[in-house]
């Protein structure tokens, strides 16, 4: 089908370069003769849904996005020239400031404010990743390779350690989108993954607004770079958001269906498998949090099939660190989920933290056996499993909010319970 000369216009190529998706599909609305009303009730959403959509400059549902651009006829090629970033030199032309100096200092203001932010506490770190997300700063030209510091960043996670990892995340995030510049899929899949840990983190801390911004750039440059290793990490996140925004049915789809996109790759490597296992796993979750028991237990199972070919140990480096061990725990979450805390119990008595390479899982299997003791009526099984969990990784208490509710339960209904207080006492002290 040809192309609308429309799309070959200098107007075209202006909202393009100015990074305005919105815009372009104002203009192709209007092209069209539709009006807001018009275009929503194709999209399945109000008017003021689709006027808000063509004016904001910051993307908030990339789904969204990209239905609304197909149905007015946006080609493919200048929507994704729309997502991409600006380069560090649009930015500088476009910022107004109050003078030439504050122009030329800038970058060493922000660079400094963000390292002085990591001792200031979740509040001015998040603070600071806004600020990424919302004008992505120039490239920070540090002297170690972005390969290795995004490994860094995950051993963060890893650990539990949130505020250093929120910490260097807006320059792992410059650096990202500097190296995407070079167009190669490598790049553009790093640049996926950075967003993905991003959103990882931010979900851990109870962000979700910021997660679901992070989760849609992790699909947006996964989609550009074609791996469907970097897809299927950030279909997991985007998920994930939508099941904390009570979303559970568009959550068992886009699971569904990044499921069935690993499976068709035949599984023929421990790599593949891994995600494969790790996509069923979250999906039989995510059924579970829907109250969708069959599918919930069915997918369960087939998890657990899958990790059948995985070794004890998983690889270092791998983008799904998944383990047998690793899908029992799922089970766990998954029939406390459902509301059957004695099956979770049941799932989770033979798993011992050796079973797990990282603190941060170690901790989970803490916390998951936690919420199981204490939705069984077990408050003293409940504070052994969070103090298990803390002494792993103390992030993993601390700074997840359905987490510190237990503690605060705890504290408030049973204070006397040997460890309570210093329950208490590890959550309330500062991060």
């Amino acid at each position: 089908m040809p192309t609308d000369p429309l799309w070959s216009t200098s107007k075209v190529c202006e909202l393009a370069e100015q990074r305005r998706p919105g815009a372009l599909i104002r203009l192709g609305r209007e092209n069209r003769g539709w009006t807001l009303a018009a275009l929503g009730a194709r999209l399945g959403c109000s008017p003021a849904t689709v006027s808000r959509l063509e004016r904001r400059t910051r993307i908030i549902d990339l789904t969204l996005i990209h239905r609304a651009a197909r149905e007015v006829g946006v080609p493919r090629h200048v929507l994704m020239a729309s997502l991409a970033p600006p380069s560090a030199g649009a930015r500088l032309a476009t910022r107004v400031t109050a003078s030439l100096r504050d122009a030329e200092e800038d970058p060493m203001r922000r660079r400094t404010l963000l390292t002085a932010s990591a001792a200031a506490g979740p509040a001015a770190l998040l603070t600071g990743l806004d600020e990424a997300l919302a004008s992505t700063p120039g490239p920070t030209r540090s002297a170690s390779p972005l390969d290795a510091r995004a490994a860094m960043a995950q051993e963060l996670y890893d650990r539990g350690a949130h505020q250093h990892l929120l910490s260097a995340l807006p320059g792992l995030i410059a650096d990202g989108h500097s190296a995407a510049l070079s167009r190669r899929d490598l790049d553009q899949a790093r640049l996926s993954s950075i967003y993905s840990l991003a959103s990882a983190v931010l979900v851990k801390m109870g962000a979700y607004g910021r997660a679901r911004s992070t989760a849609d750039r992790a699909r947006t440059w996964a989609e550009v770079s074609g791996s469907p290793l970097a897809a299927a990490a950030a279909a997991r996140e985007w998920a994930i958001v939508l099941r904390h925004h009570n979303q559970h049915a568009d959550a068992q789809r886009v699971m569904t269906s990044a499921a069935a996109d690993v499976e068709a790759t035949g599984l023929h490597t421990e790599v593949y498998t891994a995600a494969y296992a790790q996509m069923l796993s979250t999906l039989a979750y995510t059924a579970a949090r829907g109250g969708q028991r069959s599918e919930a237990l069915s997918m369960a199972e087939e998890a657990r099939i899958a990790a059948r070919r995985l070794p004890p140990v998983a690889s270092t480096g791998r983008l799904f660190n998944v383990t047998p061990a690793a899908v029992d725990l799922y089970a766990v979450s998954i029939h406390w989920a459902l509301g059957d805390a004695g099956a979770a119990l049941e799932s989770g008595k033979d798993l011992k933290p050796e079973q797990f390479p990282t603190a941060e899982r170690k901790a989970r299997l803490g916390t998951d056996m936690a919420r199981a003791w204490w939705a069984w009526q077990r408050p003293e099984q409940a504070v052994h499993a969070l103090l298990d969990a803390y002494r792993a990784s103390p992030g993993e208490v601390r700074d997840r909010p359905a987490i510190r509710q237990i503690v605060t339960d705890l504290t408030e209904r049973h204070p006397r319970i040997a460890g309570v207080r210093e329950l208490h006492a590890a959550v309330a002290q500062p991060s």
